[in-house]
C-alpha cells in the first residue's frame, strides 16, 4: 500500500517535481517569480510547459485546462487535449509556453456586472505561477487569473493577489524599521476550517428544495436535534469514516494538507481543517476541497451539503478563516511571545489590525454576505452580524496599560489541575476562544468566523489584506519621517488603541445587551445582504480599495451588482421551488390525509355515534385551516414574485425581496411545517428531517 508521504502531492507539479524536471537555471528563474514576484521570462515558460506536459502525460493526463475562479463562486475550466497534428499529419503531443501562459474563455458568459457586454466575448486567463498545477482526473489543471479584454478582473484570484502584494509591500516597510533587512516578502497565511453536512443521496434526490437550492425550504423539527450535544466530537459512524478516509486520500494527492476531521455539533454535520498555507494557495485548495467533498460523497451514496443553513433549528455551517502574517525568513508577525508588552513589533501590527477592522468593519461584514449566510449569522455558534474583536484578558490588559501609560505587571501562567495525580500537567493558554466573536485573536492568528460554508475565502481575505495594508502604509509613513522612532512608535500604538477600542469586545456576542452596547459605540449592525452590499461603494471604502491598487472603481461597481444579483436570483429560485413543492406535493398530500381523516370520522360516527371521532375531526379541521393558509400564501408568493421580478434597479430589487418576498416564504413554511407534524408519515411526500439527519450510519 502506498505510504501517506508518497501519496501526498503525487498529482501536483510542485517544487519537488520542478527541481527534478527543470534545469537549474530555469528552476531558479521560476522560483524568483514565485517567491519575489519577478517578471516571468518567456523562455522559462516554454521550458516549464514542456516539463509539465511530460509529467502530466506520464500520470495519465490527456488534456489541460486553465482552472480559474470566476464571480460565480465556483471554479471553471475549459479542456484542450495535448494531441496535435505533426508536419506529416501524424499525431504528436504538444503544449507550448504560450498555451501555458494564456487562455481565452468566453468572458461574456460569466458574471461581469456590466464590465462586458454580451457581444464582447473575448476574455483571458493568465497562469498564476505562485500556485502549483495539478492533475484532476485526466486533466492537467493550471491555476490562472481571469480578466476581460480591457484588463478588468473578472475573477476572485486577481484582486486577492493584488491585496497580498499590497500587504507585503507595506508590511516590509514596517519590518525594515525594526531591523529585519533580510525579509523579501511578507506572506498572509490562512487555514480555513470547512463545515459541511452529509445526507443520504437517495433521500436528497426526493426533495426538490435540496436538489435546486441546497437547503430545506420546508421541514419540521425532529423529536431530537442537537440538544444533548452527543454528536459533537462523537464517534464517527462507519459510512462517514469511509467517506473521510477516501476524501483524505484525494486531497493528499492534490497536495492539500487535510489535517483534522470530526463530527460537528448538529447531527449529520462534520468539519475538515487543513494546515496553514499562503492565502492564494489556501483559496485554491479550499475550492478544490469543496469540489472533492461533493465528488467523494457521491461515490459513497451520499450528498455533501455546503449551504450555510440547510436545516432550520440546528447549527449552520461556516468557514473559519484563520489568518496570520509571516515573513519569508520565518518571523511570525502576530506572535506575542512570552512578553507581549515588550514586543513592540507585534503590538504595532496588532494595532494595525485593530484599526483596520474598526475602520472597515462594513467591508468585512459584506465579504461574508450571501442569501444563505443571512439565515446563519446570529446564533447556534455562528457570530452575530455586528463585527467586533476578541483579544482575551491578557492582551486586553496589555493594551489598557499602554493606553493609560500604566505599568503592566503581567499575568502568571496558570497550571491546569485536573485533581488526578496520574494526569499530565500543562499550562493553559493565555487567551480563550470566543465562539460568539466574529474576529478573535487565538494566540498567533486571527479567526474570522463570519464566512459561510459555501463561500470562497477570497473575498474576506481581499478585504482584510487591503484594510491592513492601508493602515500599515499610514504607520510606515509616520515612522519613516519621525525624529524619534521610539517616542513616535509608543504614541502611534497608544493613540490607535484610544481611537479604535470600540471594536474590542470580550463578552457574549449573542446577548441582546451587546446589540444595544454596539449601537452606542457606533458599530454597524448590517443584518442582511441588501443592508451591507452597497457599502462597498461608500467613498471611504472605495477610496481605500482603489488606493491600495486592489480594485478599480469599475471593478467595485461590478462586484456590488453581481453580489446583489446573486442574492436576488438565489431567493427567486427558492421562492419558485417553494411554490412548486407547496402546490404539487405538500397541499395534495395534506388534502389527501385530511380527506382520509374525514372519511374515518364519518365511519366512526356511524358505528359509535356522533362525537366519537375527536382526533380525526379536530385534526382534519386544523389541516383544512392550514391548507387554506398554504393556498393563500402560495398565491401571495407567486403574486409578489411576479410583481418584483421586473424591478430593474438591483438594490431596489434586493430590498423588495428582503421586505416583501422573504416574509411570505416564512409564513408559508410555518403553515407547512405545522401540517407536517399533523400528517401521517406515509402521506408526507418527501423525507423529513428525522430521516435526513439520522439515516447515515
Amino acid at each position: 500500500m502506498e505510504s501517506m508521504t508518497d501519496l501526498f502531492g503525487s498529482l501536483v507539479f510542485d517544487d519537488r517535481v520542478m527541481k527534478k524536471m527543470l534545469s537549474p537555471e530555469v528552476y531558479a528563474s521560476l522560483k524568483k517569480t514565485i517567491d519575489e514576484g519577478a517578471q516571468l521570462d518567456g523562455n522559462v515558460a516554454s521550458a516549464v510547459a514542456e516539463a509539465m506536459k511530460m509529467w502530466a502525460t506520464e500520470h495519465g493526463a490527456t488534456h489541460f485546462t486553465h482552472w480559474f475562479q470566476p464571480l460565480t463562486g465556483i471554479t471553471a475550466e475549459k479542456h484542450d487535449s495535448f494531441i496535435s497534428s505533426g508536419p506529416d499529419g501524424e499525431p504528436i503531443l504538444d503544449f507550448s509556453g504560450k498555451e501555458l501562459i494564456k487562455g481565452e474563455p468566453d468572458a461574456s458568459s460569466f458574471p461581469s456586472g456590466g464590465l462586458r457586454a454580451t457581444f464582447e466575448a473575448r476574455g483571458y486567463t493568465a497562469w498564476d505561477p505562485t500556485s502549483y498545477a495539478f492533475i484532476k482526473g485526466k486533466t492537467l489543471c493550471i491555476p490562472t487569473a481571469f480578466c476581460s479584454y480591457g484588463g478588468e478582473a473578472l475573477d476572485k484570484k486577481t484582486p486577492l493577489l493584488r491585496s497580498m502584494e499590497a500587504l507585503s509591500r507595506e508590511a516590509l516597510r514596517i519590518v525594515r524599521l525594526f531591523g529585519n533587512t533580510d525579509a523579501k516578502y511578507v506572506h498572509t497565511c490562512v487555514g480555513p476550517e470547512q463545515e459541511y453536512f452529509l445526507i443520504d443521496k437517495a433521500m436528497c434526490e426526493k426533495r426538490k428544495d435540496l436538489v435546486f437550492t441546497g437547503r430545506t425550504l420546508f421541514g419540521a423539527r425532529p423529536p431530537k436535534g442537537q440538544e444533548l450535544d452527543d454528536h459533537y466530537f462523537g464517534a464517527i459512524k462507519p459510512r462517514v469514516a469511509e467517506f473521510m478516509e477516501d476524501l483524505d486520500r484525494e486531497l493528499w494527492k492534490l497536495g492539500i494538507f487535510a489535517k483534522t476531521e470530526h463530527n460537528e455539533v448538529a447531527p449529520a454535520q462534520h468539519e475538515l481543517a487543513p494546515i496553514y498555507s499562503t492565502t492564494n494557495t489556501a483559496t485554491d485548495h479550499n475550492q478544490l476541497t469543496m469540489e472533492m467533498m461533493q465528488k467523494v460523497a457521491a461515490r459513497h451514496g451520499l450528498v455533501c451539503l455546503l449551504h450555510e443553513k440547510p436545516f432550520a433549528g440546528v447549527n449552520g455551517s461556516g468557514k473559519h478563516n484563520n489568518w496570520s502574517l509571516m515573513t519569508d525568513n520565518g518571523v511570525r508577525l502576530l506572535t506575542p511571545g512570552d512578553t507581549p508588552y515588550e514586543n513592540a513589533q507585534f503590538l504595532l501590527f496588532l494595532a494595525a489590525v485593530i484599526r483596520a477592522v474598526d475602520e472597515y468593519q462594513d467591508l468585512l461584514r459584506l465579504s461574508a454576505a450571501t442569501a444563505g449566510n443571512d439565515h446563519r449569522l446570529g446564533g447556534n455558534e455562528a457570530p452575530p452580524a455586528i463585527v467586533s474583536m476578541f483579544l482575551g484578558d491578557e492582551l486586553t490588559a496589555v493594551l489598557e496599560a499602554i493606553e493609560n501609560d500604566a505599568p503592566y505587571n503581567g499575568t502568571e501562567r496558570k497550571e491546569m489541575l485536573f485533581g488526578v495525580a496520574s494526569l499530565p500537567k500543562f499550562f493553559r493558554d493565555t487567551t480563550d476562544r470566543n465562539r460568539t466573536s466574529p474576529f478573535a485573536f487565538t494566540g498567533n492568528k486571527f479567526e474570522f468566523r463570519m464566512i459561510g460554508s459555501s463561500n470562497s475565502i477570497a473575498c474576506a481575505n481581499i478585504m482584510l489584506n487591503s484594510a491592513v495594508s492601508d493602515v500599515l502604509s499610514d504607520f510606515a509613513d509616520r515612522l519613516e519621517r519621525c525624529a524619534d522612532f521610539d517616542t513616535e512608535l509608543h504614541s502611534l500604538i497608544k493613540n490607535t488603541l484610544k481611537q479604535h477600542k470600540r471594536i474590542l469586545f470580550n463578552g457574549n456576542g449573542y446577548d441582546d445587551a451587546w446589540v444595544e452596547e454596539a449601537k452606542r459605540r457606533g458599530l454597524s449592525n448590517l443584518k442582511t445582504t441588501p443592508d451591507c452590499m452597497m457599502r462597498l461603494l461608500d467613498k471611504k471604502n472605495a477610496d481605500m480599495l482603489i488606493r491600495t491598487g486592489v480594485y478599480s472603481m469599475a471593478e467595485l461597481r461590478s462586484r456590488c451588482e453581481i453580489m446583489l444579483e446573486n442574492y436576488c436570483k438565489t431567493v427567486a429560485i427558492e421562492a419558485a421551488t417553494m411554490s412548486d413543492m407547496s402546490r404539487r406535493q405538500i397541499m395534495p398530500a395534506v388534502s389527501a390525509y385530511s380527506a382520509e381523516l374525514s372519511s374515518r370520522a364519518t365511519e366512526k360516527g356511524k358505528v359509535f355515534g356522533a362525537g366519537k371521532a375527536k382526533y380525526e375531526t379536530a385534526t382534519a379541521a386544523r389541516l383544512t385551516e392550514l391548507l387554506d393558509i398554504m393556498s393563500e400564501k402560495t398565491d401571495e408568493l407567486e403574486r409578489v414574485s411576479g410583481e418584483i421580478r421586473n424591478i430593474e434597479d438591483v438594490p431596489e430589487h434586493s430590498f423588495a425581496i428582503r421586505d416583501r418576498l422573504l416574509p411570505v416564504m416564512a409564513e408559508l413554511r410555518a403553515a407547512a411545517d405545522e401540517a407536517e407534524t399533523l400528517t401521517a408519515e406515509e402521506f408526507w411526500p418527501f423525507p423529513t428531517y428525522e430521516k435526513l439527519l439520522f439515516s447515515v450510519n
